[in-house]
C-alpha cells in the first residue's frame, strides 16, 4: 500500500534537515501567482464567527483559570465562588464550539471518499523519489469531490500503476447510536484516470455520477499561521476519519533538494489520509494531503499538504489537457547563499539567481544574464528559490512573463515569451497498452524503444533499444544502477534491439558473472558495471 510517509532528511550531524521557508505562501487569486504573507491580527469583536469566539473564549479561559490559581492561594474562599460563577459560562462556550466543529465536518465529510486501487504500484521509498519502484499491491488513499459531475482529484502515488480504481462514496450520516451504518455501506463505483502529475503529486479521477456534494476550492483568502484547519480520510482504511490541528507553516520545504512547498500542519495524518483534503473552519479546502514526516511510521504532527493554488492550477490542466502544462523560461536558477554572494560580491546574501541559460532560450533573447538576481516574477517579490518556482508554475502559459531583476546594483525589467512543457519521463509507465516486459534479475520493467515510447523521451541518439519503464523491488536486488527513461542499447558489448533479445541473454547469467550495460541517460551514454549475486 502506498504510504504518506516521508522519512525525516538527516544532516550529517544527524540533525533534522527541514528548511524553514522565509515568510511566503501559496495564495491562488486573479493572477495565480505567490504573494507575501501579511501578519494579522484577530480583534475580538461583534463580527467575529462562531470559531472565533471560541478560540477569544478559550483564551479566555485559561487567563481566567491562571488568575483564579493565584487568587485562590490567597484566598480560597474567594477563589471557590468565582469558579462556580464561571462555570455556566464555561460549558456554553464550549457547547458553541462544539456544535460548530460538527457543522464543519458534516459540511465536508459528504465529499470525501475512499479510493481503493488494484495493480501494480510504488514501493514505500518515504520520500515518492522520482524512480519509480514497482511492486503488485492493493492500495487504499481518500479522494475529494470538486466538481459535482464526478471529478475527484486525489494524489498521484495513490494511484500510480492501478488496473482497477474504485471509488466508494460516503454513506449517509447515522442518527442515533442505534443507526450505526454497515462497515461496508456506501456506493461503489469505478472510476477512469483522466490524468496525473507526479511532479506534484496530484491525480485527477472521474466517475459516472451527477449532483455529487463537492469541497470548493479555497482560491481568495490566505492561509494564516496558527489557523484551525480539519484532515479527512481513510488513515489504515478507516474511512472518513476526521483530525484537527492548526496551520504550522505556510510555505514549508521538507526536501532541500527539491523547491517545492507545502502547507504544514499537525493535524494527524496516517498512510491512508493521501489525497484527502485539508479544509479551513468554513469548510474551503486549503489542500490535499500528501505526505507525513514520521521515523516511527505514525503520525508525528508533521504532516503535509499540497497547497490549494497548485491543487486548482492541476485540475484545470488535467481536466482540459490529461496532462499539466508548465511553463519554462530557458534559464537556470538556484538560491543563494551568505557564502555565493561573498564569492561573487552580490549586492544581497538572499534570493534566486541565474545561474544558467540556454543558448537560444527566451530568457538569453529577452535579455537576461548569467549572475542576475530575481526580485520579482509578475510583480510578486521572489524572496527564496521556492517562490520563483511556484510562481513559474502558476504562470499562465497564454501570457508573457514579467521579471525584475538585479544586475550589480541596477533594477532592470525583462518581458519574456514563456514555452510550454510537461515532465516526459514520467509518462513511460502510463502509456496506454504498452507493453511492459520484467526483467526479474534486474528487477525492471522494460519496452521496445517504439514509436509510442520515443516521443516520450528526450534527445534519444538511437533508433532502437530497450527502455527502463520503472523498477520493481524484492529479495536479493541487484544494483544495477538503472534508472527509469534509461535506454540500454547493449549488454557486454551486444547490441540490443529488442526486450526478448535481452531477457534471453539476461536468463544465461550466473551468479558471480561481471555485466556492463551501455544506457543512454538524457541523451548521454554511459557505462553500467556489476556483479550478479
Amino acid at each position: 500500500m502506498p504510504s504518506l510517509e516521508l522519512q525525516l532528511l538527516k544532516d550529517s550531524e544527524g540533525a533534522a534537515s527541514v528548511r524553514d521557508v522565509l515568510p511566503s505562501e501559496i495564495q491562488a487569486g486573479p493572477s495565480g501567482t505567490v504573494a507575501r504573507t501579511q501578519a494579522h491580527v484577530v480583534c475580538a469583536n461583534s463580527l467575529m464567527t462562531t470559531l472565533q469566539r471560541m478560540k477569544s473564549g478559550i483564551a479566555c479561559l485559561l487567563l481566567a483559570a491562571s488568575a483564579y490559581a493565584q487568587t485562590a492561594a490567597l484566598h480560597p474562599s474567594a477563589g471557590a465562588a468565582a469558579v462556580r460563577l464561571n462555570a455556566p459560562r464555561s460549558a456554553s462556550l464550549l457547547r458553541d464550539l462544539d456544535s460548530s466543529l460538527e457543522q464543519v465536518v458534516a459540511k465536508v465529510s459528504p465529499a470525501v471518499v475512499q479510493i481503493v486501487v488494484t495493480g501494480y504500484g510504488p514501493l514505500e521509498d518515504h520520500g515518492h523519489s522520482d524512480t519509480a519502484r514497482i511492486v503488485r499491491q492493493h492500495a487504499i488513499g481518500a479522494g475529494v469531490i470538486v466538481d459535482s459531475d464526478g471529478y475527484i482529484i486525489t494524489n498521484a502515488h495513490v494511484v500510480q500503476g492501478a488496473q482497477r480504481i474504485r471509488v466508494i462514496l460516503p454513506s449517509p450520516p447515522a442518527d442515533s447510536p442505534l443507526d450505526i451504518q454497515p462497515i461496508h455501506a456506501g456506493q461503489i463505483l469505478d472510476a477512469k484516470l483522466l490524468g496525473t502529475h507526479k511532479q506534484s503529486d496530484l491525480a485527477l479521477l472521474k466517475v459516472e455520477e451527477t449532483h455529487l456534494p463537492t469541497v470548493p476550492l479555497r482560491d481568495a483568502a490566505r492561509v494564516r499561521q496558527g489557523e484551525l484547519v480539519f484532515a479527512i480520510g481513510s488513515p489504515e482504511g478507516l474511512r472518513n476519519s476526521v483530525t484537527m490541528g492548526v496551520v504550522s507553516s505556510v510555505a514549508r520545504q521538507p526536501d532541500l533538494d527539491d523547491p517545492r512547498v507545502y502547507i504544514q500542519t499537525d493535524a494527524a495524518l496516517n498512510p491512508g489520509n493521501s489525497g484527502g483534503p485539508l479544509v479551513d473552519i468554513d469548510g474551503n479546502l486549503v489542500g490535499i494531503n500528501t505526505m507525513m514526516l514520521s521515523e516511527g511510521g505514525g503520525s508525528e504532527g508533521l504532516g503535509f499538504a499540497i497547497p490549494a493554488a497548485i491543487v486548482n492550477f492541476d485540475y484545470q490542466n488535467l481536466r482540459k489537457y490529461g496532462r499539466v502544462e508548465r511553463v519554462a523560461i530557458g534559464a537556470r536558477m538556484q538560491n543563494i547563499t551568505p557564502t555565493l554572494a561573498a564569492g561573487l560580491g552580490l549586492a544581497r546574501s538572499w534570493g534566486a539567481i541565474v545561474s544558467d541559460m540556454e543558448p537560444g532560450g527566451a530568457a538569453e533573447a529577452a535579455g537576461l544574464q548569467i549572475d542576475d538576481i530575481v526580485l520579482a516574477i509578475d510583480n510578486r517579490p521572489i524572496p527564496t528559490l521556492p517562490d520563483l518556482i511556484a510562481v513559474l508554475y502558476l504562470h499562465p502559459a497564454d501570457k508573457i512573463l514579467k521579471i525584475d531583476v538585479l544586475r550589480g546594483v541596477s533594477r532592470m525589467s525583462f518581458n519574456l515569451s514563456v514555452k510550454v512543457y510537461h515532465e516526459n519521463v514520467d509518462e513511460l509507465a502510463d502509456i496506454p497498452d504498452l507493453q511492459k516486459s520484467l526483467i526479474r534479475k534486474f528487477s525492471v520493467f522494460v519496452t521496445d524503444l517504439d514509436d509510442r515510447v520515443r516521443p516520450v523521451l528526450q534527445d534519444t541518439r538511437s533508433d532502437s533499444g530497450v527502455v527502463v519503464v520503472a523498477q520493481t523491488a524484492g529479495p536479493n536486488v541487484v544494483d544495477t544502477g538503472l534508472e527509469t527513461g534509461d535506454i540500454i542499447h547493449a549488454i557486454d558489448r551486444i547490441p540490443l534491439q529488442s526486450t526478448s533479445q535481452l531477457q534471453t541473454l539476461v536468463r544465461n547469467l550466473k551468479s558471480g558473472d561481471s555485466v556492463v550495460l551501455q544506457v543512454e541517460r538524457k541523451g548521454k551514454l554511459q557505462y553500467l558495471a556489476f556483479e550478479m549475486d
